[in-house]
């Protein structure tokens, strides 16, 4: 293949070299065109339809090595869409090895058929691969959520610091996002990728016709309940589901597919967000795994660039938008869509292999993460005492009165921020306190590791919970 047409991810390096490209790439959904027709015809053969030696000959020959993927690119233009140029070049393979199987390819379908299946085949075997990535990141997370749950650091708002927390509780919020993902990705992959059977134009009557013609020259009645046998059988061939009706212009499977593949990234996107603000240089809690080539700059020797995170935040930025377009599709005109369906092919398979990548980016970046418990101390003392000045509202709100109290720690804390004087000196000195609190009481009050309010507990739900702590975070599915 001409280097210049290949896609090869230089301008997407979150999915390059990962299981998702591959499951993505264009030879795996002409793998899967092909896989849908040999499905099809298995399901035919097994209703009676097709001979069972067809069906085995061109099950054997649905290899996408065997046809030149580049030309059937080409080809596609004549038809715009790709699956008339593969059932071409297909049906001669087939009646190259035998003139008569070659009959039986593409009985009876339309190429939505065979496209939307093997859609929905390539988002199955890249989920596979996604939940597997989900599930290893959600171990790295519950491992780091249990070292650290008493680790001390800055909660922060607004960019601030606002009270103390634990690095533990941080890592459980990440797992419980990501286990709920993960939840609404499964069931998905269980109960929402289906087959697509509806003939020219959701009647199935190609498939009808040739099992009437059939049946005719055997002398046997109709069957009963024909559609329902067919998409039933060859959702079983494909391991996919099978709907209750066509849905060549009901385009909600495809819809729900990204919106759940924008929701997971954006979960990623999340730690990644995290990792970089913790990794600034002036903060310095966190480092990404180091390893060679990762991280350098250009210009810049000195620099350790937080690369994985960057990587995974570009993909959370990316897919919402795609899986945009996808919504659009589902205004879909008529029984088949003049370029809304064609619209969704290449937005789904970014979200896909973005996801993907992202999923996999997130399992190296977790599991090699470096804590520093050490700089989150530190950070924790940057500002004297003044990130507990909650608890010592509410502590001196009762010797004093909540608008006095209110008064006296306000007033302390500017001139403690002013002064970089220490915020218990400060407030020693204040002539309201002078006999209610001694110099170790407002130490005491002042002591991050003593108001991290319900962190450990929090904390130890979650990693008690495992599994079940899934979608509590983000709401039911």
């Amino acid at each position: 293949m001409n280097g210049m047409t290949l896609d090869a991810g230089l301008l997407s390096p979150v999915r390059a070299g990962t299981p998702a490209e591959t499951a993505t790439s264009d030879l795996a959904w002409l793998q899967a065109m092909l896989d849908a027709e040999a499905a099809l015809v298995r399901a035919q053969a097994g209703l009676g339809n097709v001979p069972e030696d067809a069906a085995r000959t061109i099950t054997g020959l649905a290899r996408a090595e065997d046809l030149d993927l580049r030309a059937l690119a080409v080809l596609s233009r004549g038809a715009a869409n790709p699956v008339v140029a593969v059932v071409q070049a297909f049906t001669s393979l087939v009646a190259a090895k035998d003139p008569d199987a070659a009959d039986y390819v593409h009985r009876g379908s339309t190429s939505q058929d065979i496209f939307d299946t093997a859609l929905m085949l390539v988002a199955a075997h890249t989920l596979d691969l996604l939940l597997g990535d989900l599930d290893d990141l959600a171990g790295s997370l519950h491992t780091l959520a249990g070292e650290h749950t008493g680790t001390l650091m800055a909660g922060r708002t607004l960019a601030l610091h606002a009270v103390p927390t634990t690095f533990g509780l941080k890592a459980a919020g990440w797992l419980v996002a990501v286990n709920g993902a993960a939840d609404r990705l499964r069931r998905l992959r269980a109960e929402g990728l289906v087959v697509q059977l509806g003939g020219a134009a959701g009647t199935l009557a190609g498939y009808f016709e040739y099992e009437r013609l059939h049946r005719e020259e055997r002398g046997e009645p109709p069957t009963d309940a024909y559609a329902r046998r067919l998409t039933e059988r060859f959702a079983e061939e494909t391991g996919l589901c099978a709907p209750l009706l066509p849905w060549h212009s009901h385009r909600a499977p495809i819809a729900v597919l990204a919106a759940e593949l924008a929701l997971a990234t954006g979960v990623l996107g999340k730690i990644a967000v995290d990792v970089q603000s913790l990794a600034r240089t002036e903060t310095g809690e966190v480092a990404e795994p180091a390893a060679a080539g990762r991280g350098v700059s250009s210009a810049m020797p000195q620099k350790r660039n937080p690369a994985l995170a960057t990587l995974i935040r570009s993909a959370a930025l990316q897919v919402p938008a795609y899986a945009s377009v996808l919504s659009h599709t589902m205004l879909s005109e008529d029984e088949r869509s003049a370029g809304a369906w064609h619209a969704e092919w290449q937005p789904l398979r970014e979200c896909l292999r973005l996801a993907g990548g992202a999923a996999h980016t997130a399992c190296e970046l977790v599991s090699g993460l470096v804590v520093s418990p050490e700089r989150m101390r530190a950070n924790l003392e940057l500002t004297g005492g003044l990130i507990v000045s909650e608890r010592l509202a509410a502590v001196l709100s009762s010797a004093l009165g909540k608008a006095a109290a209110k008064d006296v720690v306000s007033r302390a804390s500017a001139e403690s921020a002013t002064t970089a004087c220490p915020l218990s000196t400060v407030l020693a000195a204040q002539p309201e306190l002078a006999g209610r609190f001694g110099a170790g009481d407002l130490e005491a009050l002042l002591d991050p590791a003593a108001y991290t309010g319900a962190a450990e507990e929090l904390t130890g739900r979650v990693l008690g919970a495992g599994r079940q702590a899934g979608s509590s975070l983000v709401g039911p599915g």
